[in-house]
């Protein structure tokens, strides 16, 4: 057993039981909460009230001219928030975690979550269709309607969702807090950014938290799913492994054609040692009944008193050897092998 401290890289023995969050009224009130909150941005904006004058009075207030000596460091800080880079980043964490811990469930959480993120945040990206601050055509209108797609903004939901996954699987009250804590804190930094940067709106930014957390709080609700997924793969990989197994050839024992004593006339009658190779059979006595039926199955062929059928019409034989002995003579049978 290992003590040192990369003793906890190493693969558990069997899966750790970690129970699924599930949905309290504490979970509930929040998801109802936030969903209000979600619903009341949405009209503010759509009213074109006093949070679309907030909108345009910090971008006419140009913070990127302000503060221009962080825009080179917020422009890889950004990053964080993008779908690709962080999903491939927390996909290889959650994946070591799936390896070490014998459960696909992180991956399936992760997988879930995304795709309800594509689902919600795109369709009410595609609906609204709100342009941004650098496309705007008119100074104090809100831009919906207009063939644009970042009211939500995307940047800010992926980062609340992503980097909240690795909270919502924390397996300590420890862990969770801590990485709630940095999870809010990248977001939330994320999506100031973007208002810095000039590429949203403030309201999309606040729309795309409020997005965010409305998929990590509706989760418990897609635990069951994502456990009769899991089992279902598991199942399908131990019936692939199943049946490759059972696919491999058994190994053929006794192969070939077996040695067997024949007669001195065989050799008599022009066949030399080694050419002939036959399938062991038993030996019959004269008069077996199963000898009449071996004769008929080799084609009705009238058999020697030696044992052997007359060869059919018109085939020759090879001629006797002239240094064996006549036959009927008394050497003994010699063995022979085929094959």
């Amino acid at each position: 057993m290992r003590t040192d401290i990369f003793a906890r890289l190493d693969r558990e023995p069997e899966p750790p039981k970690i129970e699924a969050p599930r949905m309290s009224r504490h979970r509930i009130a929040l998801f109802g909460g936030t969903l209000a909150f979600y619903l009341a941005i949405v009209f503010a904006v759509l009213i074109t009230s006093w949070l679309v004058a907030l909108d345009w009075k910090v971008m006419l207030f140009r913070p990127y001219q302000q503060w221009p000596e962080l825009h080179a460091f917020l422009d890889y800080y950004v990053v964080l928030g993008q779908r690709g880079p962080t999903a491939v980043m927390v996909a290889c964490w959650l994946g070591w975690r799936s390896w070490r811990q014998h459960t696909l469930r992180p991956l399936l959480v992760l997988g879930t979550s995304l795709l309800l993120l594509n689902v919600t945040v795109g369709a009410v990206k595609l609906g609204l269709g709100r342009l941004g601050p650098h496309y705007a055509t008119q100074i104090g209108s809100a831009e919906m309607f207009a063939g644009g797609d970042i009211f939500p903004s995307g940047h800010t939901a992926n980062a609340v969702v992503t980097w909240g996954i690795l909270a919502y699987l924390a397996t300590t009250p420890r862990a969770r807090r801590y990485l709630s804590a940095v999870s809010a804190t990248v977001s939330l930094g994320v999506g100031l950014t973007t208002v810095y940067i000039g590429t949203h709106w403030l309201s999309d930014v606040v729309l795309g938290w409020a997005a965010g957390l409305l998929i990590l709080l509706a989760l418990p609700w897609f635990e069951p799913l994502i456990a009769r997924t899991e089992a279902w793969i598991f199942a399908m990989r131990e019936r692939w492994r199943e049946r490759r197994g059972g696919a491999r050839p058994a190994p053929v024992t006794g192969a070939g054609p077996q040695p067997v004593l024949l007669p001195q006339s065989m050799a008599t009658d022009g066949l030399a040692p080694g050419t002939v190779s036959v399938a062991a059979e038993p030996v019959l006595p004269a008069g077996h009944p199963a000898t009449g039926a071996r004769a008929r199955a080799h084609g009705g062929h009238p058999a020697r008193p030696g044992g052997m059928p007359v060869a059919p019409t018109g085939v020759r034989r090879p001629p006797p050897h002239t240094e064996r002995g006549a036959r009927g003579s008394s050497s003994p049978a010699r063995p022979m092998t085929g094959g």
